[in-house]
């Protein structure tokens, strides 16, 4: 496959031929060879249950945390595989007890259900939730970490961000963010639900000390993928949301941090024992990691810069909206939001799209007003965006 031919690499894709997919966003298509690879693993653990589960598992599982790992320029021994960022971020709050009273700073963009895992932490511990209001289109990484670093405070117990923002794709600066709250004994954990494959993310420059992610997106990886990254001096602050067999580790084993038998180690292993379950989607990341890079992680994201720069010009020109995503490529990556009229229904317009069109994209009440968000990956074409425009040209007059 040419690195520049993306026609050729769409082809890879499983892609509904009737379906103009611009929601990478919320969750990313498939390439056929980790499509493949999944529903393999998947069919011999049908035939062979146990003998998959005992004896297949343990090399394919370190493998691929191995690879993952590696990939997010993380330390294998202190990766947990989830099934999803949310499970992740749970993990975290119900395991933390910050000195109460206290506060739990967000960002004012926070995604919905992560907002509501850590209003649940402060009525559970005394504590408050206080946010602070992302500067909008900043010009700079500068005028986002000066808000955030006004917000902290003595009170402030614990930092939790996106690293990249789901309503509008601005990309926030982690490191200086947890460097700030370091040095005020404030516990960060990172929502990095977009950031896999969406950015060149490199863990062991940003001193978080939890970071979770998601693989169902950008990286293009099955259903059911996802991650927490612990930090240094918190391997012991987290307790498993199920007990289950490796709640006590089996007699004979080596150090908690150590690889043991199982593809894992005694202490990531207690977190992510949850009895019998289908480890398949974790087992099948190497390809998908691989895919991407037989394209070029730099050349994908080219690619998708030149998408959304044709997405901004085309949705800007034909009816003035207003991006809601600043152009700067330390702020942005491959998704590009836009102000909708006042009066837009949002989902009456996403509804709209779909029904009339065949167009999946993400369009959300915000409260500076309903936001239109496009997804574009290595996949997407021009022609899908000018499809894109011209139904909005029609919804909206309507």
């Amino acid at each position: 496959m040419a690195l520049a031919d993306w026609g050729g690499a769409r082809g890879h894709m499983l892609l509904d031929p009737t379906v103009v997919n611009l929601n990478t966003g919320s969750a990313g298509p498939l390439p056929r060879i980790t499509f493949e690879r999944v529903t393999d693993l998947r069919t011999r653990l049908a035939h062979a249950p146990m003998n998959f589960l005992l004896r297949e598992v343990p090399p394919l599982l370190w493998r691929a945390r191995e690879r993952l790992a590696g990939f997010l320029g993380g330390d294998p021994h202190r990766l947990v595989l989830t099934t999803n960022v949310t499970e992740a971020v749970n993990l975290v709050a119900s395991s933390l007890t910050p000195a109460a009273p206290g506060e739990i700073l967000l960002t004012d963009h926070e995604y919905t259900p992560m907002r509501w895992c850590w209003e649940r932490m402060a009525r559970r511990q005394g504590l408050s939730i206080r946010t602070f209001r992302v500067p909008t289109l900043p010009a700079d990484p500068g005028e986002i970490i000066d808000a955030a670093v006004g917000a902290m405070g003595p009170r402030t117990r614990l930092l939790s961000f996106s690293h990249v923002l789901s309503t509008n794709g601005l990309v926030l600066p982690a490191r200086e963010l947890c460097e700030q709250a370091r040095r005020r004994g404030i516990v960060t954990v990172i929502d990095g639900a977009h950031a896999p494959a969406f950015i060149d993310l490199n863990l062991a420059e940003i001193p978080c000390d939890f970071y979770a992610g998601s693989g169902h997106k950008w990286l293009l990886a099955p259903t059911g993928v996802g991650f927490l990254h612990i930090g240094p001096g918190q391997q012991d602050s987290l307790e498993p949301a199920q007990v289950s067999w490796a709640y006590e580790p089996p007699r004979g084993s080596g150090p908690p941090d150590e690889r043991d038998r199982f593809g894992s180690t005694p202490r990531l292993r207690r977190l992510e024992c949850e009895g019998t379950r289908d480890l398949c989607p974790w087992l099948a990341v190497p390809e998908s990691i691989d895919f991407q890079a037989r394209l070029g992680h730099q050349r994908i994201r080219a690619r998708r810069r030149e998408l959304t720069d044709h997405a901004r010009r085309r949705l800007t020109d034909w009816q003035g909206l207003e991006p809601a995503t600043p152009e700067s490529p330390a702020l942005s990556g491959g998704m590009v939001a836009f102000h909708l009229p006042a009066t837009t229904r949002a989902d009456a317009l996403r509804t709209g799209l779909w029904e009339r069109f065949r167009i999946e994209t993400a369009v959300a009440d915000r409260p500076e007003g309903p936001l239109l968000r496009i997804s574009a990956n290595f996949y997407t074409t021009e022609a899908e965006i000018e499809h894109l425009a011209d139904a909005l040209k029609e919804l909206l007059a309507g």
